[in-house]
């Protein structure tokens, strides 16, 4: 039984739902009844009365989303004295207060109240300007209640400190290399959807355990970084959500609206925003971003993304959507040997990256099997935040020393698919065919008339780009668990010319790379033929296995 109605209060108004809420809180909520039927758990009541009593320096008081965030994460106790729910995910829409919620929990444990001396606070992002956003809050606080605040604090722009408890509340940005060997009580993560990879996060959470009542917090929009740090996240609460996975003590209070065609109902924008219903204010913001998005709903994306937490990817029109490319994770299976298949290659510069690859076709899937290799002496690798060394080790992709990539090590790799597949043609951009040329000679790739290269032209790829978008849709495309490729796909964009002809190009050029998704697109190119070499061979099988009779 639920002791405490800063719980309760929450889970009733979910259940009453005066205004729209969406399925992931009902889940959390059925959740919480869960688990308190089911384990002895104690709400420290009078603690938590005590937190609460700390609102009257603040220019807010509390929701009731957030008093049961607060009252979960804080004050809910094992038998043993620990805390039962130490990590906390706040996944909401811009303008629902994250920040605020952030900066009066900090300034809260920071106290006598928390029990814990010396119980050291990190907010951590990728931006110094985001970091210091909660600790700004705080520092606001204290100083419009100097008089007070100065018996209990002491504060610069850097760090906060509890006179009594000897506890520091310190912002960090996204650096890795001075945080190792930090002893907090508590690190947080603003803005979570600008992390790239776990570097930061893996360092940060390190020093946690050294301090009784170790505690995380998150708080989010979504972003336009796909599969990175908040997609796991979030894949991750959603299956103990949906109690396929432990909670293993972490509160996953998501807010989303789940489709884009929802969003035209501005009924629907309190499944993202828990607070949108309070406060005038922000429903006259929404309103007027919102008149911008539907005239222009890419150049305005952010509202679907950041408002509504239902993202729609980046610059110009994405490739597909977020679920499709996720979709693209079908197992690739063992294949006969000498299954007939085509090849794509893809390059900017040897000095960069180069991919390729191999399209097989069977039961009405599109398989791609791929690899890539990086020069390590590439200019743009400093710029470059992708897990590019996890990759390689996964065995994705192979990092060349040297001041360029060989041709011969991509002919290898296709030299190599050749004894295994019936590669029947290789697309290959046509001008960058030159520098490969002499190396796919020496294993049998020929351009010309009678040769068995095809270089693609832009006007290829104008042709095959519904295809491609169709087989996204239909969820016909399988490369594995490959974040590589879902980096690449993320990567690329549909670029709308002004006679309407559509080609794919790159959201950003240095950064964020595309070879391996314009090898699939190079390899697609040639489909057609794949599935008319398929049709003959079945033929030719079927005519075989019957016989010729002769009268």
């Amino acid at each position: 039984m639920i002791q405490d109605c800063r719980i309760t209060d929450y889970i009733n108004l979910v259940r009453k739902e005066p205004y729209k809420i969406c399925d992931e809180q009902k889940q959390l909520c059925n959740m919480i009844e869960r688990i308190f039927e089911a384990e002895d758990l104690t709400v420290d009541s009078q603690q938590l009365d005590r937190y609460m009593a700390f609102q009257k320096y603040f220019p807010f008081e509390l929701l009731e989303w957030e008093k049961f965030c607060f009252a979960l994460h804080n004050c809910v106790y094992l038998p043993d004295g620990q805390l039962r729910f130490p990590k906390l995910d706040i996944y909401v829409g811009r303008g629902s207060g994250k920040n605020g919620y952030l900066s009066f929990e900090d300034f809260c444990l920071l106290t006598p109240v928390n029990g814990v001396k010396n119980y050291n606070i990190d907010i951590f992002a990728m931006s110094e300007k985001q970091a210091k956003m909660s600790f700004f809050d705080v520092y606001n606080v204290l100083e419009e209640h100097k008089t007070v605040m100065k018996k209990y604090f002491y504060w610069t722009k850097e760090v906060i400190k509890n006179l009594k408890t000897g506890s520091e509340f310190a912002f960090n940005t996204s650096s890795v290399k001075t945080k190792d060997g930090f002893r907090p009580g508590k690190v947080d993560f603003d803005e979570y959807h600008a992390y790239e990879n776990m570097k930061l996060v893996d360092v940060a959470v390190t020093g946690l355990g050294k301090v009784p009542h170790p505690r995380q917090t998150i708080i989010t929009t979504d972003g336009n970084v796909r599969d990175g740090p908040l997609d796991t996240e979030l894949d991750k609460c959603r299956k103990i959500l949906a109690g396929e996975l432990p909670d293993n003590g972490t509160i996953p209070f998501i807010c989303r609206i789940p489709d884009k065609k929802m969003i035209l109902d501005k009924r629907n924008w309190t499944m993202a925003n828990p607070s949108y219903f309070y406060f005038p204010h922000l429903q006259h913001e929404m309103d007027l971003e919102y008149s911008d998005y539907i005239i222009d709903p890419i150049g305005h994306s952010s509202f679907a993304t950041k408002r509504c937490n239902c993202p729609q990817g980046t610059q110009e029109a994405v490739v597909t959507d977020w679920e499709n490319i996720k979709a693209t994770g079908i197992s690739i299976p063992e294949f006969e040997r000498g299954t007939n298949a085509v090849g794509g290659v893809d390059y900017a510069s040897t000095e960069d990256f180069v991919a390729a690859g191999i399209l097989v076709i069977q039961n009405n899937i599109d398989y791609w099997i791929t690899h890539t290799w990086v020069c390590e002496e590439s200019k743009d690798l400093s710029r470059i935040k992708a897990p590019l060394r996890d990759w390689e080790e996964a065995g994705l992709l192979t990092f060349v020393k040297g001041p360029e990539i060989s041709p011969d090590i991509p002919a290898a790799w296709l030299d190599m698919q050749a004894q295994y597949f019936n590669i029947m043609k290789l697309g290959i951009d046509k001008y960058r065919y030159t520098l490969l040329s002499k190396a796919l000679v020496d294993i049998g790739f020929t351009a010309g008339k009678d040769g068995n290269i095809m270089l693609v032209r832009p006007s290829d790829e104008m042709m095959i780009i519904p295809t491609i978008t169709s087989l996204f849709n239909n969820h016909a495309i399988g490369w594995g668990n490959n974040p590589l490729m879902r980096w690449y796909c993320n990567n690329s964009n549909r670029i709308t010319s002004s006679a309407g002809n559509m080609t794919y190009g790159k959201i950003e050029p240095k950064s964020r790379k595309t070879d391996g998704f314009k090898a699939f697109v190079a390899a697609e190119i040639l489909r057609d033929e794949l599935i008319t070499y398929n049709k003959m061979s079945k033929e030719m099988f079927m005519t075989s296995s019957m016989g010729a009779w002769t009268y």
